[in-house]
């Protein structure tokens, strides 16, 4: 198989370095986390510009037809810069809308979207849905000639900055039944919403969703209201690629950075990039880095392979990552000292990044029991 990047794909790489390098340094983006809406609407327009949100979607749609190879070069350029933006909660959405909306949804949503006018969020996450996959106690209540939702969603990812949520509600079953759930196009300003936002420790921004019978029509609807299932679990790898990726990004970073300052840091009259120790420490940080993005790529490359398949790879790619990243995050750190905890060294927003992408958008199951119940 030809790993090489095409041609779109290199392009593709060079202009989000190009961005991060020239738009994105670390004290602007320190800048921008402390105050709301924690990124930076002008970096927002020019995604836009750059055809970044329409990468995902299909081109009769007005977007690039963009595979998930392609968005996984993307969001690795994204880790390497700690980018803060909306992104992955937006393009969720918004494939949701492309996968299960009808035309009218779609020329009503997607084309915003990709203009950068409209915000989406997945709102998938419920207390107690970690363990168990799926987790739905969100009810979907069929009222005259539309729908009814009440229910509560956790650490939705840049949920009060969303204009619409693509909610994940259950129309009937158990709450830990496949079957029985919906997804539903639910206004953020609409009557019975409301939202309360919050920095989380990454830099990024989440929020608290309360649904009380929230009043939709029929259109709201995406798809199915039982089949709904099935395309959740897919966004939901997608986004776990997305993380995998996101997290290389950063061990590339960590790797970069901890190896100049070995090479530059003097202790007992010789440079720390002498001890061969610390070579070892360093070597053990690359080697699981790389064995981390053949997993990813792995995952990219099936991401439309059948269910099982694509479920245990993105699983493995997952737990590896998770794991890669704890090692270079906690290398990286120790090779620093003590300033490597400090909130002026970008060292320790890798390494809180790299805490957290395993858990976003987390809510199908842990990686290893979704990797055994693969076929794994």
């Amino acid at each position: 198989m030809d790993f090489a990047l095409s041609e779109f794909q290199q392009l593709l790489k060079e202009q989000a370095e190009r961005f991060i390098a020239r738009d994105y340094g670390f004290e602007q983006r320190r800048s921008l986390i402390t105050v709301t809406p924690g990124y930076s609407e002008a970096h927002w327009q020019t995604f836009a510009e750059l055809g970044w949100l329409g990468l995902p979607f299909s081109e009769e749609i007005g977007g690039f037809g963009g595979t998930a190879p392609d968005m996984a070069l993307l969001f690795e350029v994204f880790g390497h810069g700690l980018v803060v933006e909306p992104y992955l909660a937006t393009v969720l959405g918004g494939l949701a809308v492309q996968h299960a909306g009808t035309a009218a949804q779609q020329q009503a949503i997607l084309p915003k979207v990709i203009a950068g006018d409209h915000k989406l969020a997945l709102a998938s996450l419920e207390v107690g849905g970690r363990q168990a996959a799926p987790h739905v106690a969100t009810i979907a209540k069929r009222v005259g000639g539309g729908w009814q939702l009440t229910g509560h969603k956790t650490v939705v990812l840049h949920g009060a900055s969303a204009d619409t949520l693509v909610v994940s509600a259950r129309s009937h079953g158990a709450v830990d039944a496949t079957g029985g759930i919906g997804l539903f196009l639910v206004p953020a300003g609409a009557p019975g919403v409301s939202r309360r936002g919050y920095a989380t420790v990454d830099g990024l921004r989440a929020a608290e969703v309360t649904l009380e019978q929230v009043e939709l029509p029929d259109e709201a609807l995406l798809g199915d209201p039982v089949g709904g299932y099935g395309l959740l679990d897919s966004l939901l790898d997608l986004a776990g690629i997305a993380g995998c990726a996101e997290a290389l990004g950063c061990m590339q970073a960590l790797i970069d950075r901890t190896a100049e300052y070995l090479r530059t840091r003097e202790q007992f009259g010789r440079k720390l990039g002498e001890f061969q120790v610390l070579q070892h420490a360093l070597v053990d940080m690359y080697m699981a880095a790389e064995q981390a993005r053949s997993l990813t790529l792995a995952a990219a490359l099936n991401a439309e392979a059948a269910v099982p398949e694509r479920q245990r790879l993105v699983a493995a790619a997952r737990q590896f990552c998770a794991d890669a990243g704890r090692l270079v995050g906690q290398t990286a750190v120790q090779l620093h000292g003590g300033i490597g905890v400090t909130d002026e060294l970008d060292v320790a927003h890798y390494f809180k990044r790299l805490t957290m992408l395993p858990q976003w958008f987390a809510d199908h199951g842990q990686p290893l029991d979704r990797f055994m119940a693969a076929g794994g």
